[in-house]
């Protein structure tokens, strides 16, 4: 029985992908750097071995699983040709193993990974269900009916996939590294519709969405009239969300969500889309939907003396605006203060006016220094062209987290795609001090 050897395991999905198959009772092992990452918490959970990088880790016997972060010039891929081993890349090898379940793909610019945990709570209390998060957790049943998983559409990753059905959360532009424009974000959307062999779930709210064209039926779900699953009668409160579902204009069953703001309905709404499409019993829905616990670093929240810490991946404009929402849904009578560090000096130059607009509905801004890519050329752009930007800003960093405790009973939101926990854990040793 061959080894899979992951090049780049404690990558978010290859983590997933790793703790999956293990489950399933094969061999795992893998490889990365030797500085420490979230990830790597469940992959030794699973005693699943992790090996600093080096060409000695490649020998016969091996399937070699590479990380799309890795080239082909990587000293273990390169071994691993020279001794003739199968070498696949981590989205191929995953669009092959789907073929073996009922495969939901969650896709979309936003709102991926908190969907794809979602649906696999909720639909798992139906039936045997594996899944893949993009937040680095992975779970296989060997029988397993479903397989839902997260599908990135990043260089166009998700087009090794033909999932039988796919949620499409939104299109908006982002990855400006790769992407030009909207437009070829959506021809991206386009080709992976296409693909789909049973049916596509569509946020039907969003402009781009309304125009893909498919192969299979589009259900279309949201807050407008004209969706096929609509959402109505929204009670928001500081312990959830609660709403009326209307199939096609007639009353399916209301629904209580424990997560905040109208970008947590949508994501609900997509999930009971699917369920009702594959004759989930409504009970199950809504009691699964009500003890859903969240994914990692989406609202992760921690209460520190009078005040609230919240670590959240946003690190997009409207990522950002959702996050804003959700806090001030939860704490209405509390100051919101962002402690924001952009991710990559092509988004933020990219958005440089969206980001201020969208931080500025905080009540105070405190911005980090740009989380830079290897990828990419830093040019001439800092912090400073974002904080002349946004009133009630000032830079942060490190060694000065002791001014948060001005904000007496503040909620904070620690937003980013980088390494912003360690601004927050920084914070959190001056209040344990």
């Amino acid at each position: 029985m061959t080894v899979y050897h992951f090049v780049g395991i404690k990558g978010t999905g290859m983590s997933a992908l790793a703790q999956i198959l293990h489950d399933m009772n094969y061999e795992v092992q893998g490889s990365d750097i030797e500085k420490f990452v979230f990830t790597e918490k469940a992959l030794e959970a699973r005693n699943i071995k992790i090996l600093p990088f080096t060409k000695e880790n490649i020998k016969e016997g091996l399937t070699i699983i590479a990380g799309n972060a890795y080239p082909d010039t990587h000293e273990e891929i390169v071994e691993a040709h020279h001794l003739g081993l199968p070498v696949i890349r981590y989205h191929r090898f995953l669009g092959e193993f789907i073929q073996r379940y009922t495969s939901v793909g969650i896709t979309g610019v936003h709102g991926k990974t908190s969907t794809t945990g979602l649906l696999s709570h909720v639909i798992r209390g139906a039936e045997p269900t594996s899944y893949l998060i993009g937040d680095g957790t992975g779970s296989g049943v060997p029988d397993s009916k479903y397989f839902v998983f997260e599908a990135c559409e990043y260089r166009r990753h998700f087009l090794s996939y033909q999932p039988d059905y796919a949620i499409m959360t939104n299109i908006d532009f982002d990855h400006p590294d790769y992407f030009s424009s909207i437009e070829d974000v959506f021809s991206a959307f386009q080709e992976m519709a296409l693909l789909v062999k049973k049916g596509i779930i569509a946020c039907g709210d969003d402009e781009q969405l309304q125009q893909i064209q498919a192969k299979v039926p589009v259900v279309y779900y949201g807050f407008g009239d004209e969706n096929d699953f609509q959402a109505r009668n929204v009670v928001k409160s500081t312990d959830g969300t609660s709403f009326d579902v209307f199939v096609r204009n007639t009353f399916y069953a209301n629904f209580k969500i424990t997560s905040f703001g109208d970008h947590s309905v949508l994501n609900a709404l997509s999930v009971i889309a699917l369920c009702h499409y594959e004759d989930v019993a409504v009970e199950v829905i809504q009691e699964r939907l009500q003890t859903f616990e969240g994914v990692k670093r989406r609202f992760n929240e921690k209460k520190m003396n009078d005040q609230i810490l919240i670590d959240d991946y946003a690190h997009h404009p409207t990522e950002i605006n959702a996050t804003i929402d959700a806090a001030r849904q939860k704490y209405p009578d509390r100051e919101v203060v962002a402690v924001f560090q952009p991710h990559t000096f092509t988004r933020t130059q990219s958005f440089l006016s969206e980001f201020a607009e969208s931080l500025q509905r905080a009540d105070h801004v405190y911005l980090c220094d740009i989380f830079g890519s290897a990828r990419e050329n830093v040019g001439k752009l800092s912090i400073d062209h974002l904080l002349e930007r946004i009133d009630n800003s000032n830079r942060i960093s490190e060694e000065d987290m002791s001014v948060l405790k001005q904000h007496e009973q503040a909620v904070f939101l620690f937003m980013g795609a980088g390494d912003i926990q360690k601004y927050q854990q920084a914070y959190e040793k001056v209040l344990n001090a």
